[in-house]
C-alpha cells in the first residue's frame, strides 16, 4: 500500500472512531463532541442568551461585523451568537475557539456551506450575499464576543 493510501486509511479510520465516540443529546443546543479529542469545554452546553458578556464598547470592524452579524447569521446562531434558535449552533462557545475554528473556518462556512460535524442542526447553506469581506467583520465581532467570554 502506497503512503497515500495508507495516509487516507489513517483518516478514514480515525474519522469512524471519532464518530463512533460522539456525544449526541438529539432536540437539545448541546454539541456531540468527542471530548477526548476537543477537550472537557467541548461538552459544555449552548450559553443562555442572557448570560452572554457583550463587550462595552466594541472595535469600529467588530460593530460592522455586529450588524452583519444580525442581518445574516443571527436567525439561525442566536443573539450575540448564543443560540438557542434550533437552528444553529452557538459560537460563544469552546468549539469554536480561535485553535480550533480559524477565521478562515467562519469564511468558508459562509462563503460555501458546510457539513455538520459537530451538532446535530444538519449542514449550513452557503450564505447568500456574503462578501469576503463581511465575513471579516463578522469573525471580529465573534471574536470579540468570544473574548469577552473566556473563550481565547
Amino acid at each position: 500500500m502506497t503512503a497515500t493510501r495508507s495516509a487516507i486509511a489513517v483518516l478514514v479510520i480515525g474519522g469512524l472512531a471519532t464518530s463512533l465516540f460522539a456525544q449526541s443529546d438529539e432536540g437539545r443546543d448541546r454539541p456531540r463532541v468527542n471530548t477526548q479529542m476537543h477537550g472537557a469545554d467541548a461538552a459544555n452546553p449552548a450559553p443562555d442568551p442572557d448570560t452572554i458578556s457583550v463587550p462595552e464598547t466594541l472595535s469600529a470592524p467588530a460593530y460592522f461585523g455586529q450588524i452583519a452579524f444580525e442581518r445574516s447569521c443571527a436567525s439561525c446562531h442566536g443573539i450575540n451568537a448564543a443560540g438557542g434558535t434550533g437552528k444553529g449552533p452557538p459560537l460563544v462557545h469552546p468549539i469554536y475557539e480561535p485553535g480550533h475554528h480559524g477565521d478562515t473556518a467562519f469564511l468558508r462556512a459562509a462563503m460555501t456551506g458546510v457539513q455538520a460535524h459537530h451538532w446535530d442542526f444538519g449542514d449550513m447553506p452557503p450564505v447568500e450575499g456574503t462578501t469576503d469581506e463581511t465575513v471579516a467583520l463578522i469573525v471580529t465581532y465573534i471574536r470579540e464576543l468570544q473574548r469577552a467570554n473566556g473563550i481565547e
